[in-house]
């Protein structure tokens, strides 16, 4: 599991726009006010010394492909009941949702459960001349009926071949032939700076066009879809879900899909899904019309400086791996809590996005050859990964141990607590004070291993600790959760 901490009041919105019904829609018009409205073109400038650089030619990119790009409509039915309503607090606490909270919406005051209809707007591409579409899952979610209309006004309605909430991606089907369709290119290429446009349908307004440059590449995202997502600075709106991102040749390179924001329009950032998982997710539903998502069975985060210290890397790269499911093809091939996955076919792990990103690329059955670092020395595994079931995730001394360089009293699971919690072992963390408060180590935390070491004993845990130079790796279970906390020593 992937600790990340989420930013004072920063909202992570899909931007699906409308899906409204009865007062939603003042309450819909009401954010609007409050949002930045995309532009409908946007003109760059040229840069200047050193060096000219001359910008795309936007208008030539729009007038080849914007033909492509359609707008979506859909109109369904939600059923609103008690258990989609929270207090304040859980709307501020959902990252996801910014329609949380308005009459019509997921999360809207409701008087008694109820069926509410539910209208809304988005983006789709032509892919394919026979009427194949790629839009966002989140776009015909609870859709009964999806209709596409073309920049040049004809309308149809679509059949949903297949939606993958996971990676956020659909496949809509119109009974048509010889239509307009766009060019997809590749992320492979794509440069941190370069200029990107998005053609699109902010708050309905379709057929509208923007520009900026690539922010970022690899961002991985709390919505634990596991997706590296492309990052820009193109403004998108609600309404542009689906659409697609043009590269500075006129190739499509992403499919625009959620902000940042704190007002529920744009503030600056955005994300778009790098067009090569679309068509690997495209490909199963035309194929299928369902999607299998290869499975490795572990949880890993982050490395931060501190847990490189911890665990004698030369520097705060790859994935760590604070849990193995058991049964898994992980477990099965031999990777164990600890161990630092470096790479995976030869491919670099910067960060743990990096083995989520390389694993959805590949299909169930495939062989994932694992460089890995256990406690410093290298090893060399293979996996055969398997196909996603569905899961999400996959004896002691008695007496505390005092509290010491970490500022933590430690005492062994009774056999009760062992059961109760279904562990083999570990040791209760009784009080935390010092480094390992300032680290977020909680009274009631399960301390199973000190630097990859098993934490067995008292003894054992305070062996580790001693020999430990900066910090030492703990890792804790926390209810249902498992994460490594790293601990300046003091």
């Amino acid at each position: 599991m992937i600790s990340t901490q989420k930013p004072a009041r920063l909202v992570l919105a899909l931007i699906a726009a409308g899906v409204i019904g009865g007062a939603g829609v003042q309450a819909f018009n009401h954010s609007d006010a409050h949002a930045a409205p995309a532009p409908a073109a946007v003109t760059p400038p040229t840069a200047v010394a050193p060096g000219t650089v001359t910008p795309p030619n936007f208008t030539e990119i729009t007038r080849q492909w914007g033909p492509a790009v359609v707008n979506i409509t859909v109109d369904g039915v939600r059923k609103a009941s008690d258990a989609q309503q929270g207090d304040d607090e859980d709307e501020a606490q959902n990252p996801f949702d910014f329609f949380r909270g308005m009459p019509g919406f997921p999360g809207g005051r409701q008087m008694a459960p109820r069926e509410q209809a539910v209208h809304g707007t988005g983006s789709g591409f032509i892919i394919d001349p026979s009427g194949i579409i790629l839009t966002n899952a989140h776009v015909v979610k609870d859709a009964t009926d999806v209709t596409v209309k073309l920049t040049e006004r004809r309308e149809y309605r679509a059949k949903v071949l297949g939606a993958d909430p996971k990676t956020d991606i659909a496949v809509l089907k119109i009974d048509a032939k010889d239509l307009p369709t766009v060019k997809l290119g590749s992320t492979r290429d794509l440069q941190v700076g370069e200029w990107v446009l998005a053609i699109g349908s902010p708050f309905g307004f379709e057929n509208s066009v923007t520009a900026g440059v690539v922010s970022a590449k690899g961002r991985t995202l709390p919505d634990g879809s596991g997706v590296n997502f492309i990052q820009t600075d193109v403004a998108v709106n609600p309404g542009n879900s689906g659409g697609p991102l043009f590269n500075s040749r006129g190739e499509v390179v992403g499919i625009n899909s959620q902000i940042y924001s704190r007002s529920g329009g744009y503030q600056g950032v955005s994300f778009a899904i790098p067009i090569e998982l679309a068509q690997r997710i495209e490909q199963q539903i035309v194929a299928g019309g369902k999607v299998d998502h290869p499975r490795l069975g572990v949880m890993v985060q982050d490395v931060n400086q501190a847990l490189a210290d911890s665990f004698n890397l030369k520097s705060p790269e790859g994935a760590l791996v604070a849990r193995v499911e058991p049964g898994s093809p992980a477990d099965q091939a031999g990777l164990k809590s600890g161990d630092v996955i470096r790479s995976v076919n030869g491919q670099p792990i910067v960060s743990s996005g990096d083995l989520t990103a390389q694993v959805m690329m590949m299909r169930s059955g495939d062989k994932v050859s694992l460089d890995v670092l256990r406690q410093g020395h290298p090893t060399a595994i293979t996996a055969q990964l398997s196909g996603d079931q569905g899961k999400d995730k996959a004896q002691a001394d008695a007496g505390p141990a005092r509290q010491g360089k970490l500022g933590l009293a430690l005492r062994p699971l009774d056999p009760q607590e062992r059961s109760a919690a279904g562990l083999d072992g570990g040791l209760v963390v009784e009080q935390a004070s010092g480094p390992a408060q300032r680290a977020g180590v909680q009274p009631g935390d399960v301390v199973l291993s000190v630097n990859g070491v098993p934490a067995k004993s008292v003894d054992d845990a305070r062996k580790a600790v001693e020999k430990a130079d900066k910090s030492v790796a703990l890792l804790i279970q926390r209810g249902e959760d498992r994460i490594f906390v790293p601990v300046r020593i003091g």
